[in-house]
């Protein structure tokens, strides 16, 4: 097989970049986006996913923050990585905007059985396991046989002898059009930039596209993306489609309400030790609330907003409840007992729901139960978001009504109308600047400026310590070694 080729990169719908044109014979190295280069789906069946918790590519991400990627990532003209799958996650750790690349002339969907040669090609001279060299082997017999064949070699060496389930005829999803290209590049675009913020919720994807709809069908003039059932379901299988055909990648979109339980398990106990030492003595949170006058904690309504508002409330070491509509006894009963182990005398509760007429129910409501069931008198609740005004200053679409089976219909619709909104219809980082500002509006700042001083100032005696206990620990795990 002849050595790679490369040429200028295009953008990801296919056009050229402007830049210089590169002389005969030099290969170009190109500074892209992350959010817009994808790991391959077929490296992860044939290496295993890149895991952001190993410990190597942790080490990674910390020669990377310090001196840079090396070496460049090598990916196809659609932005699809041949080689550089460790270099990328381990550049997202250490928190880097952009990464060196090569590009070679082929693109993944076009040139499907090239690609994948070129994967296995760009990873000869990986340390694998016997199981990754079988599928290598596989590839390298028949580019054209390869998934066939691969698929095979998995069935027979993880086939069970029971009982199974009758799946039924064979069934394939619709190919996404031509006429699906402009929504899905709409689409792109906004689980691009909200890389931050990732997984998403489908919901989230539907409000963001709301300000700048694009149409769902590109021949169809009047479909162009609105607030109603219709726009969000087609959202929803365009979404599903699009992370079967690898367009959209599956950690960007997740649904937090189905959780899934895995154990931390792993191929040896060198890589077990290696993890344990560099995880030794970096757990420490200080308590950045204890100066404070008053015990805070924050409330949200539903589990689509936790990781947008996670971060911040570890900025301030503030618990953080996330009720799922009307909040279920434990949480409440855990939250009284954080409050009577503070110690203080009042409780802040910063609320976070819908602006509808259940929304504005579940924060008064939440508050009653705390002062009636659990007798918290002393008890300040903010309905922190969504309020009318923000609804207001934001210019959030209109699009969905109150329900009327609320019980709580009339009276929400009597004061503020009939139109309703969702948490999500925030753009992420306004509703964490919003969360920030209610939260400064109720500490005491000059004692949480103290506490971090304090934290920093023990984070370094922590590091010499931990330096300290490294060094030992890894002598006798040398001496157990040999």
């Amino acid at each position: 097989m002849q050595g790679p080729t490369f040429t200028q990169v295009p953008d990801r719908n296919g056009m050229p970049q402007a830049g210089p044109t590169p002389e005969p014979g030099h290969v170009p190295v190109l500074e892209l986006p992350l959010g817009e280069i994808w790991p391959s789906g077929e490296n992860e069946e044939l290496y295993g996913p890149v895991a952001p918790s190993d410990p190597e590519v942790r080490a990674l991400a910390r020669s990377i923050r310090k001196h840079g990627v090396q070496e460049p990532l090598v990916i196809t003209e659609d932005h699809w990585i041949i080689s550089g799958h460790r270099r990328h996650t381990a550049a997202m750790l250490a928190g880097l905007d952009s990464v060196p690349c090569r590009v070679h002339p082929i693109r993944r969907r076009e040139n499907h059985d090239e690609f994948v040669v070129l994967l296995r090609e760009c990873n000869r001279q990986r340390i694998k396991t016997f199981d990754q060299k079988l599928r290598e082997e596989v590839i390298s017999a028949n580019p054209k046989e390869a998934y066939r064949s691969l698929r095979e070699y998995r069935e027979q060496a993880s086939s069970v002898v029971v009982d199974t389930i009758k799946m039924g005829q064979h069934k394939q999803r619709c190919r996404i059009s031509d006429a699906k290209g402009p929504f899905l590049a709409a689409i792109g675009k906004v689980i691009a930039d909200r890389r931050a913020f990732w997984p998403l919720s489908d919901r989230q994807v539907h409000y963001a596209l709301l300000n700048d709809p694009p149409r769902v069908h590109a021949r169809k003039p009047h479909s162009v993306y609105a607030n109603d059932l219709k726009s969000y379901k087609a959202l929803t299988d365009l979404l599903a489609r699009a992370r079967l055909a690898g367009d959209v990648p599956f950690e960007a979109i997740a649904d937090p309400t189905r959780p899934v339980t895995v154990w931390g398990v792993h191929r040896d106990c060198q890589m077990f030790l290696r993890q344990e030492l560099d995880g030794f003595l970096k757990g420490y949170w200080r308590d950045l609330m204890q100066s404070q006058p008053n015990h805070i904690e924050i409330v949200a309504e539903k589990n689509t907003v936790h990781p947008i508002l996670r971060p911040v409330a570890a900025e301030y070491c503030i618990p953080l409840t996330v009720g799922r509509g009307y909040c279920s006894l434990p949480p409440r009963h855990e939250m009284a007992k954080r409050f009577r182990r503070s110690g203080k005398s009042s409780l802040i509760l910063l609320i976070l729901s819908d602006f509808d007429p259940d929304g504005e129910e579940i924060a008064a409501s939440f508050a009653r139960s705390m002062r009636d069931d659990f007798g918290v008198a002393h008890l300040e609740p903010v309905k922190v978001a969504l309020t009318e005004d923000q609804v207001e200053e934001s210019e959030l679409p209109p699009g969905m009504v109150a329900k009327k089976t609320s019980m709580h219909h009339a009276k929400f619709t009597e004061k503020y109308g009939q139109h309703v909104y969702e948490l999500e219809a925030l753009p992420p980082d306004l509703l964490q600047d919003i969360l920030r500002e209610a939260i400064d509006d109720v500490i005491d700042n000059d004692a949480l400026d103290h506490e971090r001083e304090e934290e920093e100032r023990e984070a370094a005696d922590l590091e010499k310590a931990r330096r300290r206990a490294h060094r030992a620990l890894g002598d006798l795990a040398d001496a157990g070694e040999a």
